[in-house]
């Protein structure tokens, strides 16, 4: 995942400027800079606000405004129509607050899921290696453990800028400190043509701040899981197997990975090891140009002709949103529940200048 966080900067003046925030419900208020958005706030001070992003392109972190005003900064219209701001509705992930307020979530706030608060952690690259055709993995040693749920995202500041890119975690939960990213290539991307895939060199500082996100494969389920990644929406899925296996949580896994090319896949090796010591462990990758000795087609007709019946399974879908949408048919074609299809999007960032 990759995006823009707020530019925003917490000078000791702008946080001496400060609101009262209460999300309805909430036995204590949270003290907000004035520049600074409320879900930034109320995540560090772990209070859930639910989200699947940070630059209000997805609009699941919208808060029913009843009373104080926001500042909805650069909420898109697309997501946050003229209608909605009439209604009293914000953004949480952009607004920020121009006096004490009480606003209420449109989400569940009690969703039975560990939340963990947000947090700045610096640390060092320890790994940079090429993997696949315009693919990095990237592996941060942490000065301090990062509690996370497996499945979720962190942003990495870009040095010298306010200017953050979302990248899930590939490593489980059992490693807080060693964190591993895989990132792709984004021509003129600032986080990649910019600096990762340019000057970032092993043994260089890093800034961060997480976890977020509410995508995780975290408690016992009963369903078989199939899990879908294009690209490297691997990433947090495999963060999910490995999780998953360690703590038995899932019966059976089935892991499809798509790429166009030979070229495009990694991890291959790993993953086909991981189900010859797994016997509940299933992985099948999949090209969708090129002819090989494994399945050829799109990931999501792979799966299509794999399983005749999808019904009393899950789903872990994560990737660019035309996979996504892809797989949400195909699997509701095969009877899936769609309460039990869980998914991720990958979109590129817009460019901004650090």
């Amino acid at each position: 995942m990759t995006a823009t966080i707020p530019e925003h900067e917490f000078t000791e003046e702008t946080m001496q400027r400060t609101h009262r925030v209460t999300i309805a419900g909430a036995d204590t208020p949270l003290t907000v800079a004035v520049d600074q958005p409320i879900l930034d706030a109320a995540l560090r001070a772990n209070a859930w606000i639910p989200h699947s992003c940070t630059q209000g392109t997805c609009g699941t972190c919208k808060l029913k405004i009843l009373s104080g005003e926001v500042d909805h900064r650069n909420s898109p219209e697309y997501t946050l129509t003229a209608d909605e701001r009439d209604d009293a509705l914000a953004l949480a992930c952009m607004a920020t607050p121009r006096s004490d307020m009480v606003v209420e979530t449109l989400g569940a706030v009690d969703d039975g899921v560990p939340h963990h608060p947000l947090r700045d952690y610096s640390g060092t690259v320890t790994e940079l290696d090429d993997i696949a055709a315009s693919t990095r993995r990237l592996v941060v040693e942490l000065d301090s453990d990062m509690t996370f749920n497996a499945g979720q995202y962190c942003e990495l500041i870009v040095p010298g800028s306010a200017v953050g890119r979302q990248y899930s975690m590939a490593n489980p939960p059992s490693e807080p400190r060693r964190l591993e990213f895989h990132i792709k290539l984004t021509p003129g991307g600032v986080a990649t043509d910019g600096w990762i895939f340019s000057t970032l060199t092993v043994g260089d500082p890093i800034s961060l701040r997480g976890p977020l996100g509410q995508f995780n494969l975290v408690t016992d389920q009963e369903e078989a899981a199939i899990l879908i990644g294009g690209g490297t929406g691997l990433a947090p899925l495999k963060s999910i197997v490995r999780h998953s296996l360690d703590h038995h949580l899932v019966p059976e896994l089935y892991l499809y990975h798509g790429g166009r090319r030979q070229e495009d896949l990694y991890d291959i090796e790993y993953f086909t090891r991981l189900s010859q010591r797994h016997d509940n462990f299933h992985y099948r990758p999949a090209l969708s140009e090129e002819t090989w000795s494994g399945a050829t087609g799109l990931v999501t007709d792979v799966v299509l002709d794999d399983f005749s019946s999808c019904k009393g399974m899950s789903a872990y879908l994560c990737g660019p949103p035309p996979m996504i949408t892809a797989a949400v048919k195909a699997l509701k074609r095969r009877r899936m529940a769609p309460r039990l299809i869980f998914r991720e999007e990958f979109t590129p960032a817009a460019h901004t200048s650090p």
